[in-house]
């Protein structure tokens, strides 16, 4: 176990070197030089060739992510283009808004996934079950934005009980209304999360509910309920951790749609404004910062499904 602790632990920060590279590729390649934010359109040679070397784009492409990489070692995410105040902080009031988002909708999804997951598989027989099964299927097709606007509707314009969007300026000064605030997006997601999630606890349910070792703890009098949790919950778990981490990740990375329809100032709308101002610094420090959460966030989903497994910690060879 330790060995794999040690690889999967160099394998992170490699995969976070290469992340770092592309986004500063990709970036590059995008048409516009980011000097042109400081400009006016009747910017002379002179005031062009000032603002390339305020932001650095007059020097070659290695000196640039050579400077940058070295900030970002040192935890400086740079300043903004057009702010020029130091993205670091900036981002981490974003968080602030982010994190919390995607963290509630996460454990709602996964409480009501686990509902209807393994209602579905053990009822599958009844109407009801085949009706979770239904309402999972239909969860995956519906785009995460409509439901957003469906929950606005009901729950703010017709209902009037929750805000329709922001957020309050004094951020979480009084958690109520900060919670208040989240809680249509916070539901939004938990809803199209919590269909893709419980199409995965049903398959595991019903993986667990064919396997021999149930059925043997059912002949020697144990029930179902407390076969499921002898026996059933821990092997059926490993393959949805896999699936939890992908979409604790996705639901970050997602996060730009829900905040543009609640108009929540996170992580989102940052990278929006600064894709539309051609403002590196503030786009450079959204993608490493979210690159270093998915990263994590896969890293710990294996190290769960060695824990939970202990047949996963035996190498091919069959070292441990």
């Amino acid at each position: 176990m330790l060995s794999y602790l040690i690889r999967r632990s160099v394998f992170l920060v490699i995969s976070l070197v290469v992340a770092m590279i592309v986004i500063f590729v990709l970036l590059r390649l995008l048409p516009g030089d980011p000097a042109n934010a400081l400009l006016s359109v009747d910017a002379t040679p002179e005031q062009i060739a000032a603002a390339r070397a305020q932001v650095g784009s007059d020097q070659p492409l290695t000196q640039q992510f050579a400077t940058w990489a070295g900030h970002l070692l040192s935890g400086d995410l740079g300043s903004s283009y057009i702010s020029t105040r130091p993205v670091g902080p900036e981002v981490g009031a974003r968080l602030s808004v982010t994190l919390p988002l995607a963290l509630l909708a996460f454990v709602l999804a996964l409480m009501l996934a686990l509902v209807i997951g393994i209602t579905a598989a053990v009822k599958a027989d009844r109407w009801y079950g085949i009706l979770l099964s239904g309402f999972s299927q239909l969860g995956v097709a519906v785009p995460v934005f409509w439901v957003g606007v469906i929950m606005v509707w009901i729950f703010a314009l017709q209902l009037g009980l929750l805000p329709s969007g922001g957020f309050p300026r004094d951020d979480w000064e009084d958690p109520g209304d900060a919670l208040r605030s989240l809680a249509l997006p916070v539901i939004t997601i938990a809803i199209v999360m919590s269909a893709s999630i419980s199409r995965y606890v049903r398959s595991a349910t019903l993986d667990v509910l064919g396997s021999d070792y149930l059925r043997t703890a059912r002949a020697g009098g144990a029930g179902l309920t407390e076969a499921l949790l002898r026996h059933g919950v821990r092997n059926g778990s490993v393959p949805v951790v896999a699936v939890l981490g992908i979409e604790l990740s996705t639901t970050l990375l997602g996060a730009v749609v829900v905040e543009s329809v609640f108009t929540l100032p996170g992580l989102g709308s940052m990278l929006l404004t600064g894709i539309q101002q051609h403002d590196y610094p503030n786009i450079q420090g959204v993608l490493v910062v979210s690159t270093l959460f998915v990263l994590i966030v896969g890293f710990l989903a294996d190290i769960a499904q060695r824990i939970i497994d202990p047949r996963l910690r035996t190498s091919i060879s069959g070292n441990r």
